[in-house]
C-alpha cells in the first residue's frame, strides 16, 4: 500500500484542470495495482482533482481538514457537493481547531505528511510566500522530511487571477 498526499495550487485556468487531470491519473495509475491511500484537505483546485483521480484508480481517501468549521468557512457553494460526496466515502481527519487559520493550515499540512509515503505537488515553482502553510511551504518540508515529491506542472498549465 502506498500513501500519497497532495499539494497544490486552487487557483488553476480552466485549461490547466484538464491538463494536471490527465497528469494525475497518468501518476497515480502506477499505484493502483499496490493499494492507493491519497491524503488530502480537499481543497478547491489541486486537492480535489487529486481525489477524484484517486477515487478513479480505486484508491481509498483520508481528508484532513484544518478545523472544525473549515466545510461551513471555507468551502464556496459551487464547490460543495463535490466537497461533500468526496468526503461522504472518505476517512475524515480533523485538526483540533475551531477556526481556520494559518496555524490550522500548517498542522494539516504536517498531518498530510506524516500519513504519506510521498508527496504530489501541482506547483508551479514559485517559492514560498513567507506566509507559511502553501504549497511551496509544504514541498520544501516534505523535502526536508527525506519524502519523495512528485511535481505536476504539465507544459501549458497556468494560474489564473
Amino acid at each position: 500500500m502506498t500513501a500519497i498526499a497532495v499539494t497544490g495550487h486552487m487557483d488553476l485556468t480552466p485549461s490547466t484542470v484538464s491538463l494536471v487531470q490527465g497528469a494525475m491519473q497518468e501518476l497515480l495509475r502506477a499505484y493502483a495495482q499496490e493499494g492507493l491511500v491519497g491524503v488530502t484537505c480537499l481543497a478547491r483546485g489541486a486537492d480535489t482533482l487529486f481525489a477524484e483521480a484517486v477515487v478513479e484508480a480505486g484508491g481509498r481517501l483520508v481528508v484532513v481538514l484544518p478545523s472544525r468549521d473549515y466545510r461551513q468557512v471555507k468551502v464556496k457553494p459551487d464547490h460543495a457537493p463535490t466537497f461533500d460526496r468526496l468526503v461522504a466515502n472518505a476517512d475524515v481527519v480533523t485538526m483540533p481547531y475551531d477556526t481556520a487559520n494559518r496555524q490550522a493550515y500548517e498542522a494539516a499540512n504536517g498531518e498530510l505528511l506524516k500519513r504519506a509515503d510521498r508527496l504530489v505537488a501541482v506547483w508551479d515553482g514559485t517559492p514560498p510566500s513567507g506566509k507559511g502553510g502553501g504549497t511551496a511551504d509544504t514541498v520544501e518540508q516534505a523535502r526536508g522530511a527525506g519524502l519523495p515529491v512528485d511535481v505536476v506542472w504539465p507544459v501549458g498549465a497556468a494560474r489564473g487571477a
